[in-house]
């Protein structure tokens, strides 16, 4: 089965929403082996969704619009899907009493736009899931079938893993499991990944089974998703045990976490299993580490807090880092304390260097690192891979 995504908003033509509902959905799609071969986006236009959507159904089984379904003029998805398969609209009483019961649920007064979400094509169905005042339509054309699902991403996620998928799976005749699992990675780059997996890799396409493949994700590192597809779900989890067992031997501590795992997660969880306490001195970070440690240990039982200051020159970058690892250690008593310092223009280092200091149990760590792009993201990478110091130090002990 062939399914096309049109998203719809002149807001994303102008670059003032980034459309990552698309990338989701062609992700999830991809993973229930239904094929996705183009992805569209359109501004709020009658005639332009028209054309798109009649141009997606003649070379797909299936068009899942995205966006388009609130209650102001601009939200016409559900006209032009009326007009394309040459019914009226019809108000659903049913739905605008649901509607208006949302509203009240909330305190709030509806006012009386909010009824054109109640309208739906003759012949369509209302999707069940609706977790926001927008349903969702299901909408059958002959053999083929039109789906329209909000922009708004939690909205869309909960009707397109409640209903979509599985109605495009049922319809496909799809009875197979297909699962995948992502080794997050952090220190190589995906060239040397690629190098490292090149052999496997070509085992793997001989049997198209399960399959790797990569995504750069910046300071979340390299992920390398791998993807079953097996008769059951037994089955799936056993074949992606047995490959990130072999993707672990070849990637060895380079591999952190798994699926949604980060870093911070990896890090703290590993802490609190040794019954350990964080603390930092941010210089350059400006608080970027506090801010994603707390946001994950917000009672702050592990991460015990942060210093942002300058730090104090010393006579060797070396002896400033360990310097403010050693304040940041008397500030907050605890028992693995971070210092990262910027190196550019002394002893000799270019922009992009950094020296990142973990002192740990009392046992000091210091490693030069040399980043690339930007001030943002050489801020950005120091944290995750001053975290990874310490991660890699207390998985070595």
């Amino acid at each position: 089965m062939r399914c096309e995504v049109v998203a719809i908003g002149t807001e994303l033509l102008l670059g003032v929403i980034v459309d990552t509902n698309s990338s989701w959905i062609g992700e999830q799609l991809a993973l229930a082996g239904i094929d996705s071969v183009y992805q569209v986006k359109v501004g709020d236009n009658f005639q332009r969704i028209e054309a798109a959507i009649r141009q997606a159904l003649e070379r797909s089984d299936a068009v899942i619009c995205c966006g388009g379904l609130g209650p102001t003029q601009d939200d016409i998805t559900r006209d032009v899907i009326a007009r394309v398969m040459g019914v009226d609209l019809r108000r659903d009483e049913a739905m605008a009493e649901h509607i208006r019961k949302l509203f009240e649920a909330r305190g709030r007064t509806m006012s009386p736009n909010n009824l054109r979400q109640a309208d739906r094509p003759v012949g369509a169905e209302f999707i069940r899931e609706m977790p926001g005042t927008a349903p969702g339509l299901l909408c059958s054309i002959g053999e083929k079938v039109v789906y329209a699902v909000p922009g708004v991403p939690r909205e869309m996620k909960e009707m397109m893993t409640g209903t979509v998928i599985p109605d495009l799976r049922r319809r496909s005749g799809q009875s197979s499991v297909i699962r995948s699992r992502t080794v997050r990675t952090w220190g190589l780059s995906e060239s040397r990944i690629d190098e490292l997996l090149t052999n496997r890799m070509a085992e793997l396409d001989k049997t198209g089974n399960p399959t790797i493949a990569f995504q750069a994700s910046g300071i979340d590192g390299i992920k390398v998703r791998l993807v079953a597809k097996c008769d059951t779900e037994t089955a799936a989890k056993a074949m992606l045990d047995a490959e990130e067992h072999q993707v672990r031997a070849v990637l060895g501590e380079a591999v952190f976490g798994l699926d949604e795992q980060s870093m911070e997660h990896v890090v703290l969880d590993l802490l609190a299993a040794r019954g350990m306490t964080l603390a930092a001195f941010e210089t350059f970070t400006g608080g970027i580490l506090a801010s994603r440690l707390t946001a994950i240990d917000g009672t702050m039982k592990t991460f015990r807090g942060a210093t942002v200051a300058p730090a104090e020159a010393g006579a060797s970058l070396e002896a400033e880092a360990k310097a403010a690892a050693r304040l940041a250690s008397r500030a907050f008593d605890a028992s693995v304390v971070l210092a990262a310092i910027e190196a550019v223009g002394r002893e000799g280092h270019a922009g992009g260097t950094v020296l990142l200091a973990a002192v740990i149990g009392g046992v000091e760590h210091v490693e030069l690192f040399k980043f690339p792009g930007d001030r943002v993201r050489l801020r950005e990478y120091s944290v995750i891979s001053l975290l990874d110091l310490v991660r890699r130090q207390l998985i070595a002990a």
